[in-house]
């Protein structure tokens, strides 16, 4: 038994070395492993031999952070998010290897910069470069962000390279009934729609405040695509069916009105010309500002 307590001792004071040795050993170096090392540890094993431990200590993860804010304060937030990204190009042109990863990114910039140039709405963009996120990672930045309107921009695709047209889509009543229920059973639900705590409220309760407010989302989210289709009819070629609903995990967020806006077809070669253009971006970008100052202003009369 004695010999049991020596050894657990010991085992409890190699430990305690080693966490203690950690931060100072992890400031030092800027390596991806830290190498805490423990010489000449003795006395609780009496008689045995010195010896040596050695620990390899991973460094602590990074925040990727929150995305800058463009600007003045006091204006309602738009997050663009440029569809797909790093390990994921999305839909490929088979006769020119344009990405649609690539194509999204430079129209997200392009939106932009023409929604600052109008000075009515501050911008962040979820990506600014070639860089991979999950889709609920997307939508997730943008409600931290406490954003008033999400803008996924995607390029469509399909076999047949006539299709042709730009459409967008929002959330179906049918998601939002399976997310308010998935939103529910979180353990944490704290921070599930903006400004109301539901940590204490019972599970259907839960589930119903959510769907009411991402009913009320839904509603906003198909206002905003109207406008949408109403702006960009005359700049850019759409399709006949332009607002369209579906359930796209990245417009499920319960508290922030959310649009998916397909700009064209990469597939097509007319599309893809247009929508890679400088004259297709501004366009696009030109459609999307139109839009917003108009809801944004509705939104100002109605309150």
């Amino acid at each position: 038994m004695a010999n049991h307590w020596t050894r657990a001792f010991a085992g409890w004071a190699i430990a305690g070395l080693a966490i203690a040795a950690a931060p100072a050993r992890a400031a030092e170096s800027v390596a991806d492993r830290v190498k805490v090392t423990e010489d000449r540890i003795s006395g609780a094993l009496s008689g045995r031999p010195k010896y040596k431990v050695s620990r390899l200590v991973p460094p602590r993860a990074r925040s990727a952070g929150l995305p800058k804010v463009s600007g003045d304060e006091d204006r309602p937030l738009v997050v663009i998010d440029a569809g797909h990204g790093g390990v994921d190009p999305g839909a490929i042109n088979s006769l020119t290897g344009l990405r649609e990863k690539d194509v999204t990114l430079r129209i997200a910039r392009a939106m932009r910069d023409e929604l600052l140039a109008s000075g009515r709405v501050r911008v962040a963009l979820t990506r600014d470069k070639d860089r991979y996120l999950i889709l609920r990672e997307r939508y997730g930045v943008a409600r931290r962000l406490k954003a008033d309107l999400f803008i996924s921009v995607h390029c469509d695709s399909v076999g047949n390279g006539d299709a042709t047209g730009a459409s967008v889509y929002t959330l179906s009543e049918v998601a939002s009934d399976k997310e308010a229920a998935r939103l529910a059973a979180r353990e944490n639900k704290a921070d599930v729609i903006a400004g109301v705590n539901l940590g204490d409220a019972s599970a259907d309760v839960s589930s119903i405040l959510i769907d009411l407010a991402q009913r009320e989302t839904m509603n906003a989210s198909a206002g905003f695509a109207r406008l949408l289709a109403r702006e960009a009819k005359p700049l850019i070629p759409t399709k006949a069916k332009f607002h369209r609903m579906a359930s796209l995990m990245v417009l499920k967020a319960p508290d922030m009105p959310s649009i998916l806006f397909e700009t064209g077809y990469i597939s097509n070669p007319v599309d893809a010309a247009f929508i890679d253009s400088p004259e297709g971006r501004q366009r696009i970008s030109e459609s999307v500002r139109r839009a917003v100052e108009v809801y944004f202003a509705k939104r100002m009369v109605a309150r």
